[in-house]
């Protein structure tokens, strides 16, 4: 019998712990959860997350470092807006999550920065935008996709 390793349309279950590089704060974990499962190749992941796992197998353990780019990317500037507070949820207030919907039907998940009497100020930038990031990550399966899987782009539950 032959070890399967991680490639395009296989599906990978790892646990993981994921930190800030530059002071190695925790922002993610998946302990005392199910494994997280993906299919890989299939854009589900950041890409430097999926990246540092081709070629691993079931008991592999790996840490890697990532830069913006092969994580959420960095911020931009353009993603932060001031929109009037009559367009907002009353109530609404420094630090509150919201979410708008694209003209495409995508939901836009925003973060509120800043308020003043007439404006709030809203950044659409994932929150870890702009961040290197740091991910231990353990392979506990990796099997192969079915071809509905692949088709879909999604694992069966």
């Amino acid at each position: 019998m032959s070890v399967l390793v991680i490639a395009e349309n296989t599906v990978t279950s790892v646990h993981y712990r994921g930190t800030l590089t530059r002071n190695g704060e925790e922002f993610d974990n998946s302990e005392g959860r199910e494994p997280l499962t993906f299919l890989v190749g299939h854009q589900q992941m950041i890409p430097g997350f999926e990246t540092a796992l081709i070629g691993k197998v079931a008991g592999d353990k790996v840490t890697v470092d990532l830069v913006p780019a092969d994580a959420y990317g960095e911020r931009d500037p353009q993603a932060v807006q001031e929109v009037p507070l009559s367009q907002l949820p009353d109530g609404v207030k420094v630090g509150d999550r919201l979410a708008a919907q694209a003209p495409t039907g995508e939901v836009i998940p925003l973060s509120v920065t800043a308020i003043s009497d007439e404006y709030a100020t809203l950044d659409m930038n994932h929150e870890l935008a702009g961040e290197s990031l740091t991910f231990n990550i353990e392979v506990i399966e990796v099997r192969e996709a079915s071809a509905e899987e692949v088709a879909n782009s999604q694992v069966e539950q």
